[in-house]
């Protein structure tokens, strides 16, 4: 019943060359914007080396946001905005309202969902890695069915949760759900339940994709 409401028929060679370019162009210029930040970014070193020990790791992914213009709070301990020191477990990309997250990795919608501090959020499990997205436009129903379902209909966005997800395909937009200031994507990752800083795995995209050149 998922397939069929996500599903408008096979897809043919000819859509999913365009699906890649569209990928590929989204990868190429958001990397290119994240670049320009690249010097303030640390590397731990016990991260870092499970980061480069993966196998070819980058292939396929995509930079996880559109209109992506600098990012606005790094991964670790932080002055909260709300007051406090706290760990910050992700890190936070500004973008305009309404710029469209993809999702990083082929995945599945491991949970769809609301809450206070993340907003409408989506998790995505990509084998051994879990990417969270927060601060979402939109909102979760659940169908008569019993499914879960983030809903943006103003982005077209329909995911529900268990639905297998493609990198690079448009899972939600920019929006100031939950705890936040202004409008940015909070974006988390796990790897094998471990937190790890994002702006480490960007880096280490950056530095594999200009090093095929």
């Amino acid at each position: 019943m998922r397939e069929r409401r996500f599903a408008a028929g096979s897809v043919n060679r000819w859509g999913l060359a365009l699906r890649w370019i569209v990928v590929l162009g989204v990868w190429v210029w958001g990397m290119a914007e994240f670049s320009r930040n690249l010097e303030e970014v640390r590397a731990e070193p016990e991260v870092a080396n499970v980061i480069e020990q993966q196998p070819d790791p980058w292939a396929g992914a995509s930079f996880p946001l559109e209109n992506f213009s600098r990012y606005t709070s790094p991964f670790g301990y932080r002055q909260h905005p709300y007051g406090g020191r706290r760990f910050h477990y992700g890190l936070d990309l500004a973008a305009p309202m309404g710029s469209y997250i993809r999702s990083w990795w082929d995945g599945t919608a491991l949970r769809v969902a609301e809450d206070n501090a993340c907003g409408t959020h989506i998790i995505v499990k990509s084998d051994r890695w879990t990417h969270v997205y927060c601060h979402m436009q939109g909102h979760v129903v659940i169908e008569k069915d019993g499914d879960r379902v983030l809903v943006d209909e103003g982005g077209q966005i329909h995911i529900v949760q268990g639905q297998n997800i493609k990198a690079g395909t448009p899972i939600g937009r920019v929006g100031m759900t939950g705890s936040t200031t202004g409008p940015h994507l909070h974006w988390g990752l796990k790897y094998e339940g471990t937190w790890v800083d994002p702006a480490l795995v960007l880096k280490a995209m950056y530095a594999r994709q200009t090093a095929k050149k």
